[in-house]
């Protein structure tokens, strides 16, 4: 099973919210809760959060464990405990091998949340201290429930359309095939509106009822059909018995889908607040995405522990998990911001092109009054940003 995630998430009513814990009666647990076995950070040192942030960190995803999430996972220490009934896991915030003196909590996003954006569920629990929120989702909910990106980690999104290169055979470009007549399924109008405007998509050949399962291409394989460059490619040639071969594709950043993929983020009125916590925790996170790409290999058999436990229907392997890991690099997901050459930081000239780009989309689409007005730097901050570092 596949999931999708779409390509713009919109912010939805306020209901009611999951009631979390850090642990519950149906806690797992691997080690003492109380001590990660791992020696402590320097008192004042900037591995030291004890004084400045929450005592537990929250950081919510916007879909199921994987690994895409990677950097948020791979801060969980050994002395974690998994809340089956919540969906949670909690541990000793660890980072660059020492204990940073406060426990992080992960939540994933998706069917635990009824599907809701996270930047609604961040304006719902109070609680959330960094939300992975899609550029487009932080445009779309800039009037209601603004947030700020304050660092990236994937530098571009892996969202992809994918096609049959038996069908196709002469096609390397997503223009290649939609010039061959393909259809175009995807989960939701955003990326066929952008295809009309970049590669010029004729609107009849937009279908947009795709439900994330592989019947319908496997049935048709004359589709173009949204993906992730991170899952699909790996699963429809390795754990789909249908299909069992390779697929092509193409990155949809390369035609115009210039968001920043999960950002992290926080709520616009409590930035002030969290700003001696940000200073800090902002750089963990930087070398925390690069460190889990050196060496994803434990991170990934949490993720995957997850998945069981959760039991939600969503299916995850590690052969999943690591050929994304392999692919975040490999395809270039994850760069030093090229602008700047710093990793995580945000390029204001990409972030008004972004802003360029979904707002007369969002506009059309009636998620955004005609005439909106977004000034790009409400959307993010550089403050926090440890210009040192770099994938190099």
């Amino acid at each position: 099973m596949t999931h999708t995630r779409t390509a713009i998430v919109f912010a939805s009513a306020a209901v009611g919210l999951l009631a979390l814990t850090s642990c519950s009666s149906g806690a797992t647990e691997t080690s003492d809760t109380q001590d990660s076995g791992l020696p402590a950070a320097e008192a004042g040192s900037a591995l030291d959060l004890s004084d400045v942030c929450p005592a537990t960190v929250v950081l919510q995803q916007d879909w199921e464990p994987e690994a895409e999430h990677g950097a948020m996972y791979s801060l969980v220490g050994p002395d974690y405990t998994i809340d089956e009934e919540g969906n949670t896991v909690t541990g000793s915030l660890i980072a660059q091998g020492v204990d940073t003196g406060v426990d992080v909590q992960v939540r994933p996003g998706g069917p635990t949340y009824s599907y809701q954006p996270v930047s609604t569920l961040m304006y719902l629990d109070d609680s959330i201290t960094l939300g992975a929120v899609n550029t487009d989702e932080a445009i779309s909910s800039y009037a209601d429930q603004p947030t700020v990106a304050v660092t990236s980690q994937l530098t571009y999104s892996p969202q992809i359309l994918m096609w049959d290169p038996a069908t196709y055979p002469d096609a390397t470009t997503i223009e290649d095939v939609i010039a061959d007549g393909a259809t175009v399924l995807t989960s939701g109008d955003i990326i066929p509106a952008l295809l009309e405007e970049t590669v010029g998509l004729d609107a009849s050949k937009s279908d947009t009822s795709y439900d994330s399962t592989s019947a319908r291409f496997v049935a048709d394989p004359s589709l173009l059909q949204q993906g992730f460059a991170t899952a699909e490619p790996y699963i429809y040639e390795n754990e789909i018995s249908e299909w069992d071969k390779p697929v092509d594709y193409q990155l949809l950043s390369d035609i115009g889908y210039n968001i920043y993929p999960e950002p992290l983020a926080v709520r616009a009125d409590k930035l002030e607040e969290l700003t001696p916590c940000l200073e800090k925790l902002v750089p963990i996170m930087q070398q925390a995405q690069i460190d889990y790409l050196d060496d994803p290999t434990e991170t990934n058999e949490l993720i995957v522990e997850l998945v069981e436990a959760y039991d939600t229907g969503w299916v995850y392997s590690e052969g999943v998990a690591d050929y994304s890991a392999q692919t975040q690099v490999s395809d270039g997901l994850v760069v030093d911001d090229p602008a700047s050459g710093v990793f995580g930081q945000f390029d204001p000239d990409r972030m008004q092109e972004i802003v360029d780009t979904f707002v007369p989309l969002l506009e059309a689409q009636g998620t955004l009054p005609e005439g909106t007005q977004i000034d790009p730097e409400d959307l993010y901050t550089n403050q926090f940003i440890d210009t040192s570092i770099s994938i190099g």
